[in-house]
């Protein structure tokens, strides 16, 4: 197996292609550990400090929507929450009220003692 590194053209320059697969990483990881994404935001990016202004929602968005933290977060970063960015905050709040729902109905359903 042969492992290939891109290599600039001006070996001065930077390789603009090195890190294109991560931000696909990153989705795919949001979309199914919103809270793992959330705190990987938090600690190596400042994508989430320029979202918000306080640490206080970015906090109460990891315990309590996750989905609608980061939508939020990429509607600002992408001009605001206007348009396409709109609809996309909208599902995430169905999807954390969904999740919310869904462990409520779980916990409702367990055997008690």
């Amino acid at each position: 197996m042969v492992i290939r590194r891109r290599v600039p053209v001006n070996p001065g320059a930077p390789c603009t292609n090195y890190y294109s697969a991560m931000p696909c990483f990153v989705v795919v990881i949001a979309l199914f550990l919103p809270r793992l994404a959330i705190a990987l935001l938090w600690l190596f990016t400042n994508y989430l400090h320029a979202a918000y202004a306080t640490i206080l929602w970015p906090v109460l968005g990891f315990f309590f929507a996750p989905y609608t933290t980061l939508a939020v977060a990429v509607a600002y970063h992408s001009g605001g929450v206007s348009g396409v960015y709109l609809i996309l905050v909208i599902i995430a709040v169905l999807a954390d009220l969904g999740a919310l729902e869904g462990g409520r109905r779980g916990a409702s359903r367990a055997p008690r003692r």
